[in-house]
């Protein structure tokens, strides 16, 4: 009987715009790690958590902030546009992003973003 692993985790892999895109998603319950990488490692680490705002905003805000690191702005809006998806889906838990891009351009941002959201 194969014991069953009580962590969801998903990954999925493609070639977006020429270059190898490979995005894993572990759900640790508390928190979230989703790890995207071009270049088959970890690369900056950056916190993602969701701020509830009260007036008539139906989702939350996103505060980044990095771990370990690049800490550029850019670095910050590729985050938050990644993760916006993500942190909803799951109901607003934080997110641990794990992210390494050669490609930074908003079209492979949105192409990744899609594939994400289907993984």
């Amino acid at each position: 009987m194969a014991a069953k692993s009580i962590l969801a985790l998903k990954q999925a892999e493609e070639v977006i715009r020429g270059i190898l895109m490979q995005v894993v998603y572990t759900d640790f319950g508390n928190m979230i790690l989703v790890v995207v990488t071009q270049y088959g490692k970890m690369g900056t680490f950056v916190s993602v958590e969701p701020n509830m705002v009260v007036d008539n905003v139906s989702s939350p805000l996103l505060t980044t902030k990095v771990l370990l690191g690049k800490d550029e702005p850019l670095v910050h809006i590729c985050a938050k546009h990644l993760m916006t998806s993500v942190s909803q889906e799951a109901r607003n838990k934080p997110v641990l992003l794990a992210m390494v891009l050669k490609d930074k351009s908003m079209e492979g941002v949105w192409m990744l973003q899609e594939m994400i959201r289907q993984c």
